[in-house]
């Protein structure tokens, strides 16, 4: 009876601790009033952002949502592998989740020195101020994931620790790590996507 009580209070548990998820629910407003600016500034001038729009790689977008999109997947297996005991593996998917995030920094880099080239710059007009600022925001986030991701990667070979603690400690990150790939989403489709 008692192992049935504790597989139910697993079943409801959330993984990370609860200072993540006020951090989680903090971002998204932040990022919701971003979003709201950016598509008020929209509305008022649509053809210029249209056009600017047009600048953009959308090659290079769909290319870092998917490398983000795996980093997601790296990241919650080795949580997975965590659980289970398998600290090996672990390590390998947080090594694993660091090198797709390399990628997309590689990318989005690449892809800034490719605007600036083309004389687009932050202070050119609006779309491109509002491009350079959450992307730039997002690429920040990105950087603090590294961090992050070291943690996880001290959680897993550091001094022994109780594993509840151990286990939550990585759920903490892997979560920050969540965040930051659904952020991109969304800043993905409003300045690649929406039309």
């Amino acid at each position: 009876m008692t192992e049935v009580a504790d597989k139910s209070a697993r079943a409801r548990f959330v993984p990370g601790q609860p200072d993540m998820w006020a951090f989680v629910l903090f971002e998204t407003l932040v990022f919701t009033g971003y979003f709201g600016f950016y598509l008020f500034y929209r509305s008022q001038t649509p053809e210029l952002f249209l056009h600017s729009q047009a600048h953009l790689d959308l090659r290079i977008g769909v290319l870092n949502t998917l490398v983000l999109l795996l980093s997601s997947w790296s990241v919650a297996r080795c949580v997975q592998s965590s659980r289970a005991g398998a600290a090996r593996a672990a390590l390998r998917d947080v090594f694993i989740t660091a090198a797709f995030a390399a990628v997309f920094l590689f990318f989005k880099v690449f892809e800034w020195f490719r605007l600036v080239r083309m004389g687009n710059g932050l202070d050119s007009n609006d779309f491109f101020t509002y491009y350079f600022f959450l992307t730039g925001i997002h690429f920040v986030h990105l950087l603090i994931g590294f961090v992050v991701l070291g943690v996880i990667v001290y959680q897993l070979r550091g001094p022994a620790r109780p594993e509840p603690e151990r286990q939550e400690n990585v759920e903490t990150c892997a979560t920050y790590w969540h965040t930051v790939d659904f952020l991109w989403v969304l800043i993905f489709a409003l300045l690649y996507v929406v039309r």
